[in-house]
């Protein structure tokens, strides 16, 4: 019914009006009534809150931290390739527990509220970590490391906590869940292209401490939606039941993760992400050197990331599109042979091939980085759409959280990895002499998860691929009474 209305109120803005001026209208109109119909039918606040947490926070404002924490890691900091590497992961840590923080907001209410004050404390947490990375003068690497582990924290509590508020909207009006998704998407896409076009500028600008203190304004409207929500109050919660849900859901995790049918597709996703190793801060600081490199100014490092958003997004209209109703393993057979294929062109970056066929360096990195974002992408969602079948009934957000943490610890084990290559090959911040090497080992061991797709169902995608032993404990879940919100992971991922 709500669809109808919303299609109806569309159609009387592209009637008549439409006849005499085109499609104009329509494209003009029909995103202000979609966002008008979502705010009427859940609560302006929530659409507040989505727009704020994905497209200002993790979009637009985890453009400006990755660009901003490369360049203070390597122009205020001065660490290594090799270092940065392995403290991009530890940044990264807070991602990894996400089941924790999806629990703690469904099960444990504070003051009477469920996610307002994790809102406020995600808010909080991330304005005072960015100030102080912007105000202090000369912070110790350790301190500097915590502030940005504590700002990612904040981040990633605010991310579940939103994600749990779609999944309850999606739960009371199911006929609005894709809506809600596609506002997700739009809003993270969008904030991204944004962040990543005008990072550059603001680093070069204003510094990256400069723009780790702009940063605390994402932060503070995340506290200001923790302040607005609109959310019931609960005076009698009942914290005796707090423990028991913790192990039920404990319980029900693991009894899971112990069918073949689970546990063989989650090793092939973590095994897919930590051997494709990341290199990336070995590659930033080639770009950015004014002797062995091609020397790209922050502006122009900004707008290659900001093209490389373009990729990822295609990547998802593509796999949306024309190639989700595939088969799981034949798809990842061929994306996983063209991941490692598409390395390639940073062996040829690197080792200045692109110069001999005269292709400029610029042209070249952002066909590079374009086709590794978008081929990535088309990487990361057949594993997403995978996740969430191998979900059973009754913990589906918890379980998706942990199948989430999963990939993260892959991603965390992927840059470790990286970092170790780069140590291991000597590639410091002035010499890149053997970053092809490094390069090349990542290439091939791109490759190497296509010897372990057996662990991948083959069956239709569209089919569910749980064993009937734990579909058909579904009423006995829903008996148990397990009040767990779904989580649901955004596609930038972390």
């Amino acid at each position: 019914m709500v669809e109808g209305e919303n299609l109806e109120a569309c159609s009387e803005v592209g009637g008549g009006e439409d006849e005499r001026k085109g499609g104009f209208f329509d494209c003009f109109w029909t995103p202000i009534y979609w966002f008008k119909m979502l705010a009427n039918e859940t609560h302006w606040s929530f659409v507040f809150g989505v727009l704020v947490v994905y497209g200002i926070n993790q979009g637009l404002g985890g453009a400006f931290n990755r660009v901003g924490t490369d360049y203070y890691m390597k122009d205020v900091q001065k660490v290594q390739p090799s270092e940065s590497q392995i403290y991009q992961g530890i940044i990264s840590i807070p991602w990894l527990v996400k089941p924790l923080w999806g629990l703690l907001t469904d099960v444990l209410p504070i003051l009477g509220y469920r996610r307002r004050p994790y809102f406020i404390f995600a808010g909080l947490l991330g304005v005072v970590s960015m100030l102080l990375l912007s105000f202090h003068e000369n912070l110790h690497i350790a301190f500097a490391l915590l502030s940005l582990t504590a700002g990612s924290a904040g981040a990633a509590i605010a991310d579940v906590t939103i994600d749990a508020c779609v999944a309850q909207n999606s739960n009371t009006r199911p006929s609005l869940a894709a809506d809600m998704q596609s506002l997700c998407a739009l809003s993270s896409s969008i904030g991204a292209l944004m962040g990543f076009s005008l990072s550059g500028i603001f680093v070069h600008l204003i510094g990256p401490k400069g723009v780790f203190g702009l940063l605390s304004i994402p932060a503070g409207l995340v506290f200001l939606v923790g302040i607005l929500l609109d959310e019931p109050f609960m005076p009698n919660f009942s914290y005796r039941q707090v423990n028991q849900k913790f192990v039920d859901a404990g319980k029900a995790m693991w009894r899971t993760l112990k069918f073949p049918d689970v546990w063989r597709p989650c090793v092939y996703m973590y095994l897919s992400i930590a051997l494709s190793i990341d290199i990336h801060e070995g590659l930033f600081y080639w770009y950015t050197d004014s002797k062995g490199g091609p020397s790209f100014s922050q502006e122009t490092v900004g707008f290659i990331f900001s093209i490389g958003s373009i990729g990822s997004l295609l990547g998802a209209l593509l796999y949306q599109n024309v190639l989700k109703d595939h088969p799981f393993r034949n798809l990842l057979f061929w994306i996983q042979l063209l991941f490692g294929l598409s390395g390639m062109l940073d062996l040829m970056l690197v080792l200045r091939l692109n110069l001999k066929f005269s292709i400029p360096d610029y042209f070249f990195i952002v066909i590079d980085e374009s086709v590794s974002q978008m081929i990535g992408r088309l990487k990361w969602m057949p594993l997403l759409v995978l996740s969430s079948k191998l979900c059973p009934p009754g913990i589906e957000g918890t379980f998706f959280a942990l199948l989430m943490s999963i990939d993260n610890v892959g991603l965390l084990s992927s840059q470790w990895g990286g970092g170790f290559i780069l140590h291991l090959l000597k590639v410091t911040r002035t010499r890149f002499d053997n970053l092809w090497i490094a390069i090349l080992t990542r290439n091939i061991l791109r490759v190497t998860p296509l010897c372990l797709l057996f662990l991948i169902p083959r069956g239709d995608p569209n089919a569910s691929i749980l064993p009937t032993e734990i579909l058909g404990a579904k009423e006995e879940a829903e008996n148990e009474n397990i009040e767990l919100v779904s989580l649901v992971s955004s596609v930038d991922g972390k």
